[in-house]
């Protein structure tokens, strides 16, 4: 039974769904009463190794029986295996560890910022933003995604942000200015409703910066590890950024985020220009280091790959039969979104009426991000499920 939020003494910042789940294995959840679930949201894109996956159980066991915090005071053995590993497959030289995608997106942030000033530009810190763009919570993260919804009642928005047209590359030059620090984007919009930047695109905005002496900035909090059939989403285009930050699949469910950057890019953060307490704690680098074993080994990006085309070829057929619901299938590899024809939230509702748990975005989408673990025979399962949820929606409006 769910709690009375009348009587909650939580913030009332959340619009919760009436579930109380108590326990999960692989794609599924069960609740407190027993009802189970397949999980296409994933904690939104956080838990991609699933519920309770074996390895990443036994490495959180095993650290807590031997450390749990001693603060960045101290070196972290986990901190320099995890930022080598992480190093060794991307662009990036230098790793600084957070606890969430908006703490690793205002590393991020300043990281771009403080290049330009140790570099003799210190006018330079302004960054260019896109519509539709979610880049957290934090009052600098509000202001670089500037969605008015989150903005409104937080006092003047924080200033450095200039945001265009997500995809326009003449609004991009027309926002030059001689202030202009760097882009940041994210590769496909989340939040904004699954919506990807072309390749052509991403090229375009790299050489734009290596023109004008900016720094690249991708938010691959949502994009990344392995969610899109890659590592990171950027390698699809044949380009690197110069800063990146990373978080959700990381942790596989644990609170970790990272700030990767060249180390030309890293250069002005020196001994305290940034610091936090918990951030790259000796259980998340215990986790973080188990979920790149995994995501790591021979084959797994393949499988996200196979497992996607199968997924993503059954909701193009349930596009072409329900046109009316499905008006259109959006993103890569198992970041999938449901452009829907009724109110996205009907459809979710009928997705969890059918066992499924799916996640919102904006332009009236429904998010589809399983963990990236998720066997054909489960896809088939889950959409067999949708399609009942189609179905059902389709009957309600005729």
């Amino acid at each position: 039974m769910s709690a009375n939020p009348e009587h909650s003494p939580l913030y009332a910042t959340y619009s919760r769904i009436g579930l109380r789940f108590e326990r999960g294995k692989g794609v599924w959840l069960t609740t407190e009463d027993g009802r189970r679930f397949m999980d296409l949201s994933g904690g939104i894109a956080v838990n991609g190794l699933g519920h309770a996956h074996p390895h990443l159980v036994e490495a959180l066991k095993a650290q807590a029986e031997k450390l749990w915090h001693t603060s960045n005071l101290f070196e972290i053995p986990g901190q320099q295996r995890l930022g080598e590993r992480l190093t060794a497959v991307t662009f990036a030289d230098r790793v600084f560890f957070t606890n969430s995608g908006a703490e690793a997106l205002e590393a991020a942030i300043k990281t771009a910022r403080r290049y330009h000033y140790v570099s003799g530009r210190p006018e330079r810190y302004r960054l260019i933003t896109f519509e539709g763009a979610f880049h957290g919570r934090t009052l600098a993260t509000i202001a670089a995604g500037g969605q008015g919804k989150y903005l409104e009642g937080f006092g003047p928005k924080v200033d450095g942000f200039d945001q265009v047209a997500f995809g326009d590359m003449g609004a991009v030059k027309a926002a030059l200015t001689d202030e202009t620090a760097g882009i940041l984007i994210e590769p496909i919009q989340g939040e904004g409703g699954i919506r990807s930047a072309s390749n052509e695109y991403l090229r375009a905005l790299r050489a734009f910066c290596d023109e004008h002496g900016l720094l690249m900035v991708l938010d691959e909090v949502q994009t990344g590890m392995g969610r899109t059939g890659r590592l990171f989403a950027h390698e699809a285009a044949g380009i690197t950024p110069d800063i990146m930050a990373v978080a959700k699949g990381i942790g596989g469910g644990f609170p970790l985020g990272a700030c990767l950057a060249t180390e030309e890019a890293a250069k002005g953060m020196t001994a305290g220009t940034h610091g936090t307490t918990y951030g790259g704690n000796p259980l998340a680098m215990a986790v973080g280091n188990a979920v790149l074993d995994v995501m790591l080994a021979p084959g797994f990006l393949e499988h996200v790959r196979d497992v996607a085309l199968v997924m993503k070829q059954s909701l193009a057929s349930l596009a072409d039969r329900h046109p009316g619901v499905v008006q259109e299938v959006r993103g890569e590899g198992l970041l999938l979104g449901i452009k829907a024809g009724i109110p996205n939230s009907v459809l979710a509702a009928e997705m969890r009426e059918a066992g499924v748990i799916s996640a919102l975005a904006g332009d009236n989408v429904v998010r589809l991000l399983p963990p990236l673990v998720i066997t054909a025979d489960e896809v088939r399962e889950a959409m067999e499920r949708i399609e009942t949820a189609v179905v059902a929606a389709e009957t309600k409006l005729a």
